[in-house]
Order: C-alpha cells, then sequence, then structure tokens
C-alpha cells in the first residue's frame, strides 16, 4: 500500500480504528510513519481530510510527499501566501478537487477559513504535535485550546490525534480537550533499544562543560546538545568551537532566517553538532544523529524521551547521555512553584467576558486587564474546562453557562490549578529519579509512558555497571498498570516499583513514591475494580 509491502502494527490498528468510526489517538515515535495512517485512511473515507500542523516546514514536506505518491491534491494555507493564493485554495476546496489541507491552528483567527472549512464537509480531521494542546505536554500552545470547538463547528468528523510521546496525563487532556468521541487508543514501540542511556553527576558547572567537551570531541558524529537557556547554548558553542568543531548555537533569540540556515546546515551534515535549546526539534527527521546530550535537565520526562528520540532513528547505535548538576533542578521548581492563580484574577476575567456580551479574543484582555498572555491562557482554559466561557474556533472567548456564584467558580478554579501545580512539581520529581536511580533506566523511562518493563534492558549504565536489579521475581502487591486508591490522594495507577518504593501516578496530585513496607503496614492502597 502506498510503496510499502506492509502495514506496521500500530499504523494498521489506527487506519482499522479511524474506518470503525472511531476518533483515534496515535502514540508512535518520529520516523514511524504516523502520516501514513490518515494517508490510507482518506483513500478510503469520502471527504477531504484537514491535518492541522504546527509549522510551515513540516506542512511543506507533507505536501510534497503526498504529491509524490499520487494520493491526491494538496495544499497548505499558512501565513505565507497571500489572498490570491488563499482564495485559490477555498476555490480547490469548493470544487472538491483538494483531498489534503494543512494549516496551523492560528489560521483559525480568520473566521473565513472555517466556513470553507463547513461548506467542504471534511471527513478527516487530524491533529498533529497533539501534545501541544496539553499543559502536561512539553510544548503547550494555547492557540490548540481552540481544536476541540473547531472540530465541533465542522460537525465532528473522525479525529486523528498523533503525537510521537504522551504520559498517561497528557493521552487524557488530548481526548477531552479535543472532545474525542468513542476514542481509541494505540500506542506502538515507544522504545528505542538502540539508544544507549547514561546520567554522569557533577557538583561544579566547571566541571561539567569539561565533561561535555570531552565526550563531545570523543562521540560519533554528528549530534545534538540540548541546554535551558540561550547563554549556555552561545557559551558551548563558543567553547567547542576553539576544539575546531563544526557547531552553531540555536535559540529563539536568533532571527527565524538565522534558525533556519543552522538548521539547514545541520541537516545537509555541514555541521557536526547543534547546540539547542528546546526551540530546535520539532520537525526535525535526521536519521543518522549518533548522540543527544543534555547539558541541563529538561523540565519532564516527557520532554527528555521526547529529545533523545532524535538520536539512532536510522537504527543505528546512539547515545543519550544528561550530563546532572543537581542544583539545575532549582530552576525547574521554582517554575513549577509559579503557576497560582488568584480568586480575583479569576473573577476580573469572567466580569470582562461578561461584560462584552460578545466575543471577545485573549489579547484584547491581556491588555485591559494588564496580565501576562500565559495568565490568560490558565485562567480561561480552567474557564472553558468549568463551562463558565466559552472557547470559540476563531480563538475568542464569550460568555458561557455559569451555575454558581462568580466567587465559587473562581475557588474551584483556583483549586483546580492548585492540583495542576501539584502535578508539576511530581513532574519535576519524575525527572529528579530518573536521573538519580540506580535501576535500569530504560525500564524507569517506559514505565513512566505506562509500558510493562522489567529486569534488565544490558544497553544503559546501570545494567551495564551491574547495579540494575532484576525485579522480574520480586513480590508486587498491586500489578502494574492497576488502578489503586489511596485516602488522601484520591485513585491513581501503579507506575513502578523500585527497592522499597511505589511509584503511583494519582488523577489529582500527580506521581507520588511510597513505601512499600508503610503501604502494606498502614494498609494506604486499596485495589479499584473496573466498572
Amino acid at each position: 500500500m502506498f510503496g510499502y509491502e506492509q502495514l506496521r502494527p500500530g499504523q494498521e490498528a489506527a487506519i482499522q480504528a479511524l474506518l470503525e468510526g472511531h476518533d483515534t489517538l496515535a502514540i508512535m515515535p518520529t520516523g514511524s510513519g504516523k502520516s501514513l495512517i490518515y494517508q490510507a485512511a482518506s483513500q478510503m473515507i469520502e471527504g477531504p481530510t484537514i491535518v492541522v500542523s504546527p509549522l510551515i516546514a513540516l506542512q511543506r514536506d507533507q505536501v510534497e510527499a503526498i504529491e509524490a505518491r499520487d494520493l491526491g491534491r494538496a495544499a497548505w494555507l499558512n501565513s505565507t501566501l497571500g489572498e490570491a493564493a488563499r482564495q485559490a485554495v477555498f476555490e480547490l476546496l469548493a470544487r472538491h478537487e483538494l483531498e489534503f489541507l494543512f494549516l496551523a491552528p492560528e489560521q483559525f483567527d480568520n473566521e473565513e477559513t472555517l466556513q470553507q472549512l463547513q461548506k467542504a464537509r471534511p471527513a478527516l480531521f487530524v491533529v498533529d504535535e497533539a501534545h501541544c494542546i496539553s499543559e502536561w505536554g512539553h510544548d503547550f500552545r494555547p492557540d490548540y485550546l481552540r481544536l476541540g470547538a473547531v472540530n465541533d463547528a465542522l460537525g465532528h468528523p473522525r479525529i486523528l490525534a498523533l503525537t510521537a510521546t504522551a504520559a498517561l496525563p497528557v493521552r487524557e487532556e488530548i481526548m477531552q480537550r479535543l472532545n474525542m468521541h468513542e476514542p481509541r487508543t494505540i500506542v506502538q514501540g515507544l522504545d528505542r533499544p538502540n539508544i544507549w542511556l547514561g546520567v554522569e553527576t557533577f557538583q561544579d558547572e566547571a566541571e561539567k562543560q569539561r565533561a561535555l567537551v570531552e565526550h563531545v570531541l570523543k562521540a560519533e558524529k554528528p549530534g545534538i546538545i540540548y541546554t535551558a537557556t540561550h547563554k549556555h547554548a552561545e557559551e558551548l558553542a563558543k567553547a567547542l568551537n576553539k576544539e575546531y568543531i563544526k557547531i552553531k548555537a540555536y535559540h529563539a533569540g536568533l532571527k527565524d532566517k538565522e534558525r533556519e540556515q543552522i538548521q539547514q546546515a545541520f541537516m545537509q551534515n555541514e555541521l557536526e553538532v547543534i547546540v539547542a535549546t528546546i526551540a530546535f526539534g520539532m520537525g526535525v527527521d535526521k536519521a543518522d544523529v549518533r548522540f543527544v546530550y543534555h547539558y541541563d535537565i529538561s523540565d519532564s520526562v516527557d520532554a527528555y524521551y521526547q529529545e533523545i528520540g532524535r538520536a539512532g532513528r536510522d537504527g543505528k547505535p546512539a547515545r543519550a547521555i544528561l550530563f546532572y548538576y543537581p542544583r539545575d533542578l532549582d530552576l525547574q521548581r521554582f517554575l513549577a512553584s509559579s503557576a497560582h492563580l488568584h480568586s480575583n484574577e479569576v473573577q476580573r476575567i469572567v466580569s470582562a467576558v461578561q461584560a462584552y456580551g460578545r466575543p471577545v479574543a485573549p489579547k484584547v484582555l491581556q491588555k485591559e486587564l494588564k496580565l501576562a498572555e500565559s495568565r490568560i491562557a490558565q485562567i480561561i482554559t480552567r474557564l472553558a474546562a468549568e463551562q463558565v466561557i466559552e472557547l470559540l474556533p476563531s480563538g475568542e472567548v464569550a460568555p458561557g453557562q455559569q451555575r454558581q456564584p462568580l466567587r465559587d467558580v473562581a475557588r474551584d478554579v483556583v483549586e483546580t490549578q492548585e492540583n495542576h501545580r501539584q502535578l508539576e512539581h511530581s513532574r519535576v520529581a519524575m525527572i529528579q529519579g530518573y536521573a538519580e536511580t540506580l535501576d535500569c533506566r530504560r525500564g524507569y523511562l517506559l514505565n513512566y509512558f505506562g509500558q510493562p518493563f522489567e529486569g534488565r534492558c544490558g544497553n544503559c549504565d546501570n545494567c551495564q555497571d551491574g547495579n540494575a536489579r532484576d525485579e522480574q521475581n520480586e513480590y508486587q502487591p498491586f500489578p502494574l498498570n492497576s488502578r489503586v486508591a489511596h485516602p488522601e490522594w484520591g485513585e491513581g495507577q501503579i507506575m513502578r516499583y523500585e527497592n522499597d518504593k511505589i511509584t503511583v501516578l494519582f488523577d489529582k496530585v500527580g506521581y507520588k513514591m511510597l513505601s512499600r513496607n508503610i503501604v502494606a503496614e498502614k494498609d494506604l492502597l486499596r485495589p479499584v475494580q473496573d466498572t
């Protein structure tokens, strides 16, 4: 089919779910053929396929791939098109001559876009990089929040949500915020056994930088170094340039054209190494990356696993090393603590939306109320979940159904945000746990994503050093991934056993590590029967 002798298991399962009429969430590594799912399904479903994709470069690549396989006519709508070109795309849609349309979520700012898509009656609504809709995701984009309303306005064509990695809370948010009906979740191939995993721990910054330079000098190339700040990216690029490494820094402080030139130079092997902030990576599909080094610790296991997944996509051996300086976690803890909301902020936003009496853009509220964009997005997200305001396809907001006094609404929103803040703290604790574990690192990562893995992988530092224990025969009071309840923290899911610890992902307070002995002595967990 389409130049492939055989579909991979995850592809086939996702296509089948769509053909049976189910909204579908497919979690598969980059380079595993996620795009083939909607390309194949579209051939068997009547009507055009709409693909929401965040980057223009990704849209262009997909249009070229579709046309190369002769799957139908494809086009994109983005900021590079003039008005005449936009109208030409709409005319193709109106004449039913367009099978695939790619666009970024901000294109729905233009009311005409939604009107034209409604007339076209799309059969499939694809959300690429779907983790961007989740605040738990490592690349949250507020523009994605409107996509559930957009799809409903289109008559709710079948949804296909695609992402490379998604922990259980991210999956839940994706399905909830896209208003997915009877969703099927397909998880395939999260394990990347060809990537060697390691952590090196340091007690000062200078020692860490020297070690990284030595590793890069000895490593097979090309490779990627991730940092948390522009400053570190520039410093490391300068230090490695002195060692005659062909390297450039890549970060959001550079102009768009300069970033694109650096990315192209790396893709074409004109650079051996790129040292980058998280601004680099989405849509980068370079198969022969031999190492991904993290000079600074990521803010979550989600982000870390997504980033190291850019190594070894050709299936050949690759290395992922975290250069761990425990004080680096101070920044992540501070960021996790800074998400407090105040009742008066919530009340001011609700009152402002109601006072307008018509749809209003968040940027207008931001200017009027003098609140940060991220603050406005947080509160709007919470209020939309409570149905106090309605998030429209255009990205504007309108009054919703206020069933209780404003003070009570604000209290509920602040409480929900506090739960979210606890979740963020628990994610920092989990990436710290990865850095400090003495057990199999691959098992730690896969358990985090809800994938059973016990024993030793043989391809991480702990397994090779003989530190990792074989837990296959250890007593486990609750099966992995089973549901349990705690008297204070409510229901959750068993994620991992390590030494005397049980890791549970609780629905409301996130990840908690509990002593196995104390759980038994005080009867803190009880099984929850599936209903």
